[in-house]
């Protein structure tokens, strides 16, 4: 089927590219307003006790969570005088009572702690008006301008607060990313095409491929939440891939304008089928291994790694869709102009066909040499690396996760300096349970190592909720641990719900925890099959997925050291969590074992290429590295651009994306392309291509092929030797 579209790009290459860019450009004008409908937050899961407390508490008494602390202050007034006084309560008279359910001004409160110590500086707590994260970052939006107090001082702490500049500054971040990349992106470009039109080509499909994924998850939006740090895996995903498609297409479609004869009237009608035939299929297959990656997110039931998976596989989709309709009419009307605008040093050097005797076959011929060496080595090197992962402990978002000068991460600090030490708390929420055992219940909770008040908040219909409070992060061990304590807790009488933000984290973590096998089940059954079709072997694919596990995990291990041990911090800029965000290596997982299998395809594409043409196991595996050797190093040159713009990001969770996702791709580039594989290839010999008789019968007579025809054919052309595509 391939092959008929390739002919038929070559045939209708001017109506294909005119309908391609009306779609690129009605999809961009629909998609630019899915900002306007993308869900905030979404990290719950709504059977968790912690979900399942909110609910509770919000049918019973209203929102009841501490979601604001906004903290005036003055260096001049203390919180008892008359002016300041007015200041605030100006402030609180004026907040729209639809938008809050609750708001403790410290001028109404028996409550000491919510005034400093000092006296200059004092809080009004609010809890937000609604039912859902995104009805109370609304309420929030909407309130904080207004909670500025006159003559004073206004920092503004709380959740929402850390939510509201975690966008803000996400999203510029991500303009800035995009900036620094796609110049960057198209001068390496340039450097490694040679040819200012050709540099071109992965820029194309980049835009095309962002164009056409906002307008997907636009269309995705009208059906289910979509979180807004969607966006994020469209522009990592849609342009790194694009530029690997592209790059891959590209390059092959040179190779094989260069063996057609330069007089021959369809030389680049002939040059498009013959590439469709082979990287276009190869594209087909890898966009498909990839999104299969990226579904497994699905699985999970918090809407931030379910918008995570949306996004990442419209972004794949139709960046492989651009690169196979697009990307082949364009070089189909360039033809030998692609290479038009070449560097000066590249003006007379004709396009290389290579074959087995380059260096990079050299170096699959000298691994080949000592395999069993260059395996321990690299294996055991990539282990010490991965080793930190080993210490690995598990959090979920806090205000560290902002700048030092982010408003919400200033505002906490003067919190934790004016009214004591950072505390953390838990509501407790009973049903059922007779007031005497109520008062039985909280002197259990007060027993409970590290709690230091437990405080009534509200009583109606037979329900209680009380908070239990206790010094230290709510994202630390300690914490966490506090929590468990408490749900050990069981009145005599009645149940109880424990919720907060700590809990919170502990039903995160858990929740993540019990759905990771499934991930990974669903990831290794894909995986082995597609490659199966692939390759039609039931070795290769397992070695696959054995060679991407070292190298995600390598990439683990880095992330520990750096951002949940704090080494680097002050280099890199951030503030150390001592923990890593629960969600981040869950996501990176689905995203790099896609992109693993993305450069493992291509690789072993032209491997089996050559196998199936000699059966010479080590020829196939030096030619085919040496093949797709350079053009793999330059896709993770590029894509480590895209992706390592990301460790720019001011916020803690997009950086150690960004920063362990580059050190993944270049782990898996390198030191797995270039040595593990052929290695374990040389090992394993005609092994490699091993499949139970029946299996084989039916790879052969239906599986997936790079090209039917034998390698080098081009229909009726016969090439004869290698010419210039110039």
């Amino acid at each position: 089927m391939i092959e008929r579209w390739g002919a038929f790009v070559g045939r209708r290459a001017l109506t294909v590219l005119l309908a391609g860019l009306a779609v690129a450009l009605a999809a961009g004008v629909f998609g630019i307003g899915v900002f306007d409908h993308l869900s905030q937050g979404g990290f719950d899961d709504r059977r968790s006790e912690s979900s399942r407390e909110l609910r509770v508490e919000q049918d019973t008494f209203g929102n009841r969570s501490l979601d604001v602390i906004a903290i005036y202050s003055s260096e001049e007034l203390t919180a008892d005088q008359p002016e300041f006084r007015a200041a605030v309560a100006a402030v609180v008279d004026a907040i729209p009572a639809d938008l809050i359910s609750a708001v403790v001004p410290y001028y109404d409160s028996d409550r000491p702690d919510l005034v400093s110590a000092d006296g200059h500086a004092a809080q009004v707590q609010i809890s937000l008006a609604g039912e859902s994260e995104d009805d109370f970052t609304r309420a929030y939006e909407e309130i904080s301008p207004g909670l500025v107090a006159a003559g004073l001082e206004t920092d503004l702490a709380g959740t929402y607060a850390v939510f509201t500049d975690v966008n803000e500054i996400t999203s510029d971040d991500l303009k800035r990313a995009e900036l620094i990349s796609m110049p960057l992106v198209l001068l390496l470009a340039l450097l490694i095409f040679g040819s200012l039109v050709a540099a071109s080509m992965p820029v194309l499909v980049g835009v095309v491929a962002m164009l056409g994924a906002l307008a997907v998850v636009r269309v995705l939006t009208m059906v289910t939440d979509v979180s807004v740090f969607a966006v994020n895996v469209i522009s990592l995903l849609g342009i790194g891939l694009a530029i690997d498609y592209a790059l891959f297409v590209v390059s092959r479609f040179r190779e094989e304008l260069a063996l057609v004869p330069p007089d021959h009237p369809d030389a680049a009608a002939i040059a498009v089928r013959r590439t469709m035939a082979t990287a276009g299929r190869t594209v087909l297959f890898s966009g498909l291994t990839v999104a299969a990656a990226m579904s497994s997110l699905l699985i999970f039931p918090q809407a931030f790694l379910k918008s995570m998976g949306y996004g990442g596989i419209a972004a794949v989709l139709v960046a492989m869709v651009a690169a196979l309709t697009v990307l082949p009419a364009t070089l189909r009307l360039l033809g030998r102009r692609v290479d038009a605008g070449r560097l000066p040093w590249r003006r007379h050097r004709a396009v290389a066909v290579d074959d087995g005797h380059g260096r990079w076959a050299r170096l699959a011929r000298a691994v080949m040499r000592r395999p069993v060496v260059v395996i321990v080595v690299t294996v055991v090197g990539l282990l010490v690396v991965a080793s930190p992962f080993l210490g690995a402990r598990w959090g979920s978002v806090d205000h560290r996760v902002l700048p030092d000068d982010a408003p919400a991460h200033v505002a906490i600090d003067k919190l934790n300096a004016e009214f004591g030490p950072e505390s953390s708390a838990a509501s407790l929420l009973l049903q059922g349970v007779p007031e005497q055992q109520v008062a039985s219940y909280t002197r259990a909770v007060e027993q409970v190592e590290g709690v230091t008040a437990v405080v009534p908040v509200a009583q109606a219909d037979g329900a209680t909720l009380l908070r239990a409070v206790w010094e230290g992060n709510s994202q630390t061990e300690g914490s966490q641990a506090v929590v468990h304590d408490l749900r050990d807790i069981e009145p005599e009488v009645g149940t109880v719900l424990v919720g907060g933000q700590t809990a919170a984290t502990v039903d995160l973590i858990d929740s993540v925890g019990a759905h990771l096998p499934w991930m990974g089940l669903i990831v290794l059954v894909v995986m082995l099959v597609l490659l199966f079709l692939a390759f039609g072997s039931v070795v290769l694919p397992v070695k696959a997925v054995l060679m991407n596990l070292f190298s995600v995990a390598a990439c683990f291990g880095v992330v520990t050291w750096i951002f949940s041990e704090g080494h680097l911090a002050d280099l890199l800029g951030f503030t150390p969590q001592g923990f890593l965000d629960v969600t981040n290596p869950i996501l990176m997982l689905a995203i790099l074992f896609g992109l693993s299998m993305d450069y493992e395809v291509f690789l072993l594409s032209r491997v089996r290429e050559q196998w199936d043409r000699t059966h010479d196991n080590d020829l196939a595996v030096a030619t085919g590295l040496q093949k797709t050797g350079r053009i793999i190093t330059s896709a993770a040159l590029l894509l480590g651009v895209v992706i390592g713009a990301f460790g720019t990001s001011g916020i803690v969770f997009m950086k150690m994306l960004g920063i362990g996702m580059l050190v993944a791709l270049l782990i898996d580039a390198t030191v797995v392309r270039a040595l593990l594989v052929p290695a374990t290839m040389k090992l394993l010999g005609d092994w490699n291509w091993y499949a139970p008789g029946p299996l084989r019968r039916w790879w052969e007579r239906y599986g997936f092929r790079e090209s039917d025809e034998a390698p080098g054919q081009i229909g009726e052309i016969d090439p004869g030797r290698e010419h210039s595509a110039v």
